[in-house]
């Protein structure tokens, strides 16, 4: 590890967002905090579990995160600096295609679960009828507290960070947050094995994984919402083998999107054998959703790129 001073067990996490909620801990800034996680199902789903449980998931804990920190002398208009420096897989997670969640979940209206037994050494994990999937942990819920009062769900990101699923916020990268309760209240959570740049399915490879966080405060910052510094490449764990691509065209870039996931679904059940909500999982897990252009009026295209080295 680090040299960290700080731990926080997982008996230390909380559901949704609220300033009123008390700090587990409070820091200086500049120092390193080792977080223990909880799966994003918040325990409801084992190495055992079958697809009744995940249909009878209770969404009120869901996404727990560890915390909150309140560090001293954060204020709100500074930003909150998260230097990501290590994360230590656990080995087991899962992905699951949750009914009513998910880009596609009018076509997917069943519940699906999928169980990843991985090396935490980070070798390739094994899916379905062949797939392999480079793993890169990273937090998906990462935040601080709103200004605003009371109970926030976690499950939408906001212009303080959380449930962001940015899967370049790996290990080496340095996250802003604006702040905007003293304190800031940061919290973290919602571990990831790896992720598509999408997350189209609604899970990723879910997952405990402990992570180790260096957390300081830059004064005045006044930032409006979250940026983040990647210390090299992004996506060289998928580009080995080369991409293919789908893509959908036209004037609405959500309709576009959903267009390119389902081409890139339709391609890996004719070419690969997959079932289509298992190549819609594996999807979600590997495959990343970018929008090619977005100035030749009226229309937008947005592409899908199914990394190839998943399915040598």
């Amino acid at each position: 590890m680090h040299g960290h001073r700080h731990t926080i067990h997982k008996d230390h996490i909380h559901h949704g967002w609220n300033n009123a909620f008390a700090p587990c801990l409070k820091i200086a800034p500049g120092e390193v905090v080792h977080f223990e996680t909880v799966d994003a199902s918040s325990g409801q789903l084992s190495r055992t579990s079958t697809e009744a449980d995940l249909a009878k998931l209770d969404l009120a804990f869901v996404n727990p995160v560890t915390g909150p920190i309140f560090v001293d002398g954060a204020k709100p208009g500074d930003a909150l600096k998260i230097s990501i420096l290590s994360f230590s897989p656990s080995g087991w997670g899962w992905t699951g295609n949750i009914p009513g969640f998910g880009l596609l979940a009018d076509q997917f209206p069943d519940a699906k679960l999928h169980h990843w037994n991985y090396d935490p050494g980070l070798k390739p994990a094994m899916y379905g009828p062949g797939g392999k999937v480079p793993l890169r942990p990273f937090a998906g819920t990462i935040g601080v507290a709103p200004a605003a009062p009371g109970l926030h769900s976690i499950v939408p990101p906001r212009n303080v960070g959380g449930n962001m699923d940015v899967r370049d916020l790996f290990a080496g990268v340095e996250l802003y947050l604006p702040i905007e309760v003293d304190g800031a209240l940061f919290s973290v959570g919602d571990t990831h094995a790896a992720q598509g740049d999408g997350e189209v399915c609604g899970t990723a490879i879910e997952s405990p994984i402990d992570v180790v966080l260096k957390i300081d405060v830059v004064k005045g910052a006044n930032l409006r919402m979250p940026r983040y510094v990647t210390p090299g490449p992004v996506s060289d764990h998928f580009d080995k083998a080369g991409y293919e691509v789908t893509t959908g065209i036209g004037a609405d870039l959500m309709a576009g999107a959903r267009m390119a996931v389902s081409e890139m679904i339709e391609l890996l059940c004719r070419r690969f054998g997959y079932s289509a909500i298992d190549a819609y999982m594996l999807c979600s897990v590997c495959a990343d959703l970018r929008i090619s252009s977005i100035v030749d009026v009226p229309n937008w295209v947005v592409s899908f790129y199914f990394p190839r080295i998943v399915l040598e």
